[in-house]
Order: C-alpha cells, then sequence, then structure tokens
C-alpha cells in the first residue's frame, strides 16, 4: 500500500479538483485541512506516509524535517519551486522531489484587484456602506499614474500590460533587467532609485534570494513619495517588516496592500492585522480554481509517473 498525504487543503478541495482515482488501488490517500507547524506533532503526522503533495511553502521542508520521515521517497509541491524544501538534504536522504506547472495569471490579476482596492479607497468605503454610512473618501485614478514593477519576470511582465490596459505609466528595475528586456515587455526601464521615487503603485514580483531579502527596507521607503502605495503578492521577506510597519504608521507612505508575509499563518495579534492604511490578504495569490486544478492534476500526474518506474515528472 503506497500511503499518500495532500498537506494543508484549507479549502477542503484538492479530493474535488483532480482525478486522484487514476491511482492504482493500492494507493491511500489522506487529507489533512488544518496547519501544523514544525514539531513532532507534525513528525508523528507525516511519518506514515510515502508520498507527501504540498502546497506552495505552507509547510517547510528543511532538513531537520526530513530527517524525521524515514518512508518518506516522493514530495510533490506545487508550482516549478519552493523555497522551503531543503532540496540538498532531500537528495542525501533519497527522496524524490518534483513539481507542478504553475499557470501565470492568477497573482497579477490580484496584484492589480489589489491595486484598484487602495487606489479607491475600497475597504475604507465598503465598511462605511455596510455600517450605513455614503461616500467617505476620494480615490485615486490609475490612468496617467506611475505603475513601477519590481522584477519583470513571468510575473511583473503581466502586471505590466495589466498597468499598460488601464493607461498607466510603467517603468521598471530589477538587479537582472536589461534594456533589451524592458523593450520587449513595453516598459521604461530605469534605475531603482528612479523605481522608487517616481512610482505611484510599486508592485513586487522577484523570486525570494540572497539578493532580494529585505530589498524593500528603510532606505527604500525613504525613496518614495507620501503618496505612493505598495503592494506585495511575491514573498513577504523582500519587504523589511519593521521597515514597512514603520513607513505605515508614519505615513511615510500612503498606505500597502500586502498579500504574503514573513510567517504564514499570519499570527492573530500581529500588527499588520490593524493598520489602518493597509489592505491585507492571507497569501490568495495562487488560489484560483484553474490554478489549483493545474496543482492537483499535476501532483497526480508526477504520482502515476513515479509509480510507473523510471524517471518521474518534473524532478527539481
Amino acid at each position: 500500500m503506497t500511503k499518500i498525504a495532500i498537506l494543508d487543503d484549507y479549502q477542503q478541495v484538492a479530493l474535488t479538483l483532480a482525478d486522484w482515482q487514476q491511482l492504482p488501488s493500492s494507493c491511500s490517500t489522506t487529507v489533512f485541512s488544518d496547519h501544523l507547524p514544525y514539531g513532532d506533532a507534525l513528525v508523528a503526522r507525516l511519518e506514515p506516509f510515502a508520498v507527501l503533495c504540498i502546497m506552495r511553502e505552507r509547510t517547510p521542508f528543511p532538513r531537520a524535517l526530513l530527517s524525521r520521515l524515514p518512508n518518506l521517497q516522493l514530495l510533490i509541491t506545487s508550482g516549478a519551486r519552493n523555497a522551503a524544501i531543503d532540496l540538498v538534504a532531500a537528495r542525501e536522504l533519497d527522496i524524490t522531489v518534483c513539481g507542478t506547472q504553475s499557470p501565470a495569471y492568477a497573482t497579477p490579476e490580484l496584484a492589480m484587484g489589489l491595486i484598484l482596492s487602495v487606489a479607491r479607497g475600497l475597504p475604507r468605503e465598503i465598511d462605511s456602506f455596510r455600517n450605513g454610512g455614503w461616500q467617505v473618501g476620494v480615490g485615486r485614478d490609475l490612468h496617467g499614474s506611475t505603475l513601477g514593477i519590481l522584477g519583470l519576470g513571468r510575473l511583473g511582465s503581466r502586471v505590466a500590460s495589466l498597468g499598460a490596459a488601464f493607461g498607466m505609466h510603467v517603468i521598471a528595475w530589477s538587479q537582472n533587467l536589461t534594456e533589451q528586456r524592458a523593450q520587449e515587455v513595453g516598459v521604461r526601464r530605469v534605475g531603482k532609485q528612479e523605481l522608487f521615487s517616481q512610482s505611484d503603485f510599486l508592485t513586487i514580483h522577484l523570486k525570494l534570494g540572497d539578493r532580494s531579502r529585505g530589498l524593500v527596507d528603510t532606505q527604500a521607503f525613504a525613496m518614495m513619495k507620501p503618496s505612493a502605495f505598495l503592494i506585495n503578492t511575491s514573498r513577504g521577506p523582500i519587504v523589511d517588516e519593521t521597515a514597512l510597519l514603520a513607513a505605515l504608521e508614519s505615513e511615510q507612505i500612503a498606505g500597502a496592500a500586502i498579500d504574503v508575509y514573513d510567517e504564514e499563518p499570519l499570527p492573530a495579534d500581529h500588527p499588520l492585522r490593524r493598520v489602518r492604511n493597509a489592505v491585507c490578504t492571507p497569501h490568495i495569490g495562487y488560489v484560483t480554481e484553474q490554478t489549483y486544478r493545474a496543482f492537483y492534476t499535476g501532483m497526480v500526474d508526477v504520482i502515476k509517473s513515479y509509480l510507473a518506474g523510471g524517471t518521474p515528472l518534473n524532478v527539481l
């Protein structure tokens, strides 16, 4: 019997969004919809399973955890990469790690939704309406404003096209951005200081790594306009959280829209849950039906290829 576990299925939809019946009858599948942090309880939960299907970085798999799972043979993450998996340790422990296809449109769409939300003050207006009130603020136009994109890869370039459709002036910078790439996407390449100082809406679309961790820091916030908004749908640690809170609480910037955090799920008493000028969502950038279907269907395909022998699909 091949024991399979699906972790962190918050919405309890994993079994409905892919055909798990394709797997051999010798497979048994268990779904966990709650989240357990690293510790003895998590180890005891996962120890019986040979195959683990995980959703992005919801549950990290460092060496300390992998080394305590002697039955684990196959670890499948949604998406083509997962920085929360110690791939070196997995290789040394003879654990195969695979990914799935990752559609590129869900997160850019959320980024634009968050930009619209902060530009028009939607949470404030909705709260007023629900409490019996009426208009309470004056919104900002996207047309004619400057959209700054930090990272012009697969996701950033989609946001650039969406911003252009709204009539925004789009500029971009990253450490690796070339003039040729900027021209291909149809945006103006600028320097780091120009990106932060000119953007009315600054949206982050970088991978998390040594060079990007803490890139948006106190100095970066000091470059921004007092009327500017920061949007982060990428990874929490790219923004220095202490600097972000200080910039919001002092109104050094107009506000922020945040979907990703240093610690997830975000603690109930975290200050970001109470900041007046922040629109915060619980890491839902990729949480759409089409994206989930791609993830879970990909996991089924990986398991089938693994059980069939040979090299499984999408080895990381």
